[in-house]
């Protein structure tokens, strides 16, 4: 069966189209067909973080008014076979997107046999942000480690319990899994950033993931390449036991999460 799975953030900044190019790149990985939608009308940046700009003919508000069929605005994408991309408008409002299309859309990819359709939503609560999760079977929340980033995440949370199709039908509730994003243990042991459990006890929502902080995203972004495809990087295995979990392995421990420790010079000299 299908999966919808939107990727949701109540701020911007947080890493959520990093994340969503990721985790969509990890799943074509292992061998799932995959398609992630660009919701983020009027700024398009996904197709960016994919390194497919280039190739974006059309995007999904041609799709939904008819001005394009899907196959004519899928991008596949060279390095997953089994990864598709949908882009953003950059010059509709955000307006153009309605629940009829947008349901429309999902189905059809339905019909197109995807494993999953991931759902890049933009941040905040507006119009583009309901019509991304409002058929989600399942939410990526990605949230910073400070306290103004994980309470809009509660409001996002707010959101997928009473605004979505599940919500409103009376369904199953939307699956919620949480990502944090740039986490730094040592900044956390300073007391500049809120713990993990700070977090847990303020959203209680399940912890999937957790993204270090690091300047590879960057890296990987001004590249065009998902930063799960970084080989060699904290962020691509940190995204990799990411997409683990989420298949079913409960059992992949959290990792880049503890402080690192001081040097036996700096001890000496007695320097954190």
């Amino acid at each position: 069966m299908p999966k919808v799975v939107v990727v949701t953030s109540g701020k911007g900044g947080v890493g959520k189209t990093t994340t969503s190019a990721s985790f969509a790149a990890g799943l074509a990985l292992k061998g799932f067909k995959t398609v992630v939608i660009d919701f983020d009308i009027g700024l398009r940046n996904l197709d960016l973080i994919m390194g497919c700009e280039r190739r974006v003919v059309f995007d999904i508000i041609n799709v939904i008014q008819g001005n394009a069929t899907l196959n004519q605005a899928l991008i596949k994408d060279k390095r997953c076979p089994n990864l598709f991309i949908l882009a953003a408008s950059q010059t509709r409002d955000k307006d153009a997107l309605t629940k009829e299309g947008v349901e429309k859309l999902i189905n059809d990819f339905k019909a197109m046999d995807f494993d999953y359709i991931i759902c890049d939503s933009p941040a905040g609560i507006e119009s583009g942000a309901l019509m991304a999760m409002h058929f989600a079977d399942e939410a990526l929340i990605v949230t910073n480690p400070e306290v103004s980033s994980v309470r809009d995440s509660d409001r996002i949370l707010g959101m997928l319990s009473s605004k979505t199709k599940r919500a409103i039908d009376g369904v199953d509730p939307i699956k919620e899994h949480l990502l944090i994003t740039r986490y730094n243990p040592n900044r956390v042991d300073e007391g500049e950033m809120l713990s993990l459990d700070d977090i847990k006890d303020i959203l209680r929502v399940n912890l999937m993931g957790v993204i270090p902080e690091s300047g590879s995203v960057l890296q990987a972004s001004n590249q065009g390449i998902p930063s799960i495809l970084l080989e060699g990087t904290d962020v691509s295995e940190a995204y990799k036991d990411l997409v683990e979990r989420f298949l079913g392995d409960t059992n992949k421990p959290l990792r880049f999460i503890e402080a690192s420790k001081p040097g036996l010079l700096k001890r000496l000299m007695g320097k954190k």
